[in-house]
């Protein structure tokens, strides 16, 4: 099953199904502004994310970004909400949603997240609502599903949220400094390696920063740093035939040395070993 709308106008393109078309990504290969929630009502099954294995346990739902490779064991048995930019952008619309940060470009990544029995109703409800809309063709078929995939947007944030470590201590306020970082992070991660920028663009000291990551029970800010350009410097050795060199200065490091030293520090091998594997 395949149901997509596609606004003439603006580009705009909203699919939701279990064809394997969408529930296989390309990622960096593609150039593609694709977000994807995934829904599994059926059995555990495998799901390869940036060729790494994880387990997609029934009853759970994933979110995933544009830039993700992504590919399933039974897509079948899958449902996929996909959107494009032009269809509705959550940075943009983020204070409509909330999910920029966490949600989406997140600290938990990849993200699963339980669903009760009222929740998977709820969703397939609105669900219901979304098949029978992508059939109504007039002027406000475009706003009924942009509202439709906000409803189903809000709803899993609000999951992921209760089902966070620290939820307790997570205040709106610690919340919206987190989710800022984690965009900023996304954006800059390529030219900016150092915590004392993204506290800067903050307006907090990089221990302040720090502090909060801390008492949330998060990884420090560093470390987060560390992890986005390890899994950015990963795509680029899987997915395309770009030498070591060109990586380097892709993501920002002084020289390809440089680069060969924070690899092998942080994934175990070199850089030509693991494209070897």
């Amino acid at each position: 099953m395949k149901l997509e709308y596609v606004n003439e106008k603006t580009n705009g393109t909203f699919v939701v199904g279990n064809d394997k078309s969408i529930l296989t990504h390309a990622g960096i290969l593609r150039d593609s502004t694709i977000n994807s929630i995934v829904f599994n009502f059926q059995e555990d099954q495998l799901a390869f994310i940036d060729e790494v294995q994880y387990t997609f346990p029934k009853n759970t739902v994933l979110p995933l970004m544009a830039n993700q490779n992504f590919r399933f064991e039974h897509p079948e048995q899958l449902v996929a909400w996909q959107f494009n930019r032009e269809f509705y952008c959550i940075v943009d619309h983020d204070a409509e949603v909330g999910c920029v940060g966490f949600l989406f470009y997140g600290i938990s990544n990849p993200m699963f997240i339980g669903l009760s029995q009222q929740d998977i109703d709820d969703i397939q409800l609105t669900g219901q609502f979304c098949e029978t809309d992508m059939q109504v063709r007039d002027r406000m078929q475009n706003e009924m599903l942009r509202t439709l995939l906000k409803r189903v947007i809000i709803s899993v944030t609000r999951l992921a949220r209760k089902q966070t470590a620290g939820n307790a201590l997570l205040t709106d306020e610690k919340l919206d400094l987190i989710r800022k970082f984690n965009l900023l992070l996304e954006c800059n991660f390529k030219t900016e390696h150092e915590v004392r920028f993204y506290a800067g663009e903050l307006n907090k000291s990089p221990k302040t920063l720090a502090n909060v990551f801390s008492l949330l029970k998060f990884p420090s800010p560093s470390s987060l740093i560390q992890k986005r350009i390890m899994l950015e410097a990963k795509r680029y050795l899987n997915y395309t035939d770009r030498s070591a060199k060109e990586i380097a200065y892709q993501l920002g490091f002084i020289s390809p040395a440089h680069f060969s030293r924070f690899f092998k520090q942080h994934a175990g091998d070199t850089i030509s070993a693991f494209r070897d594997k």
